[in-house]
């Protein structure tokens, strides 16, 4: 299972329509799609987010349903433990 850092930015820099949207319609991420945890930077702009899926295209979908308040950076990511392992094999 593939995990990504999705890096949100709000519109406007203006939260409120995307906590106004999940409110009403969830996180509208498609079956496969996991959320794992995520992080608001003080100012309430940006949303550093960790997604896991076994097939890409089901982020790129979920990207599209939020795209109209959200502009998106995404970055493949590896844990600590599997990083150094890459780094220094056992």
């Amino acid at each position: 299972m593939a995990q990504y850092m999705v890096i949100e930015h709000f519109r406007g820099g203006d939260p409120k329509p995307v906590y106004e949207r999940f409110r009403a319609s969830g996180r509208l991420a498609p079956e496969g799609l996991i959320y794992v945890a995520s992080w608001v930077t003080d100012d309430l702009a940006h949303c550093y987010q960790v997604m896991e899926t076994t097939d890409r295209a089901l982020l790129d979908q979920w990207m599209a349903a939020w795209s109209d308040l959200v502009e998106f950076e995404v970055v493949s990511v590896v844990g600590s433990a599997e990083a150094a392992a890459r780094v220094v094999p056992g």
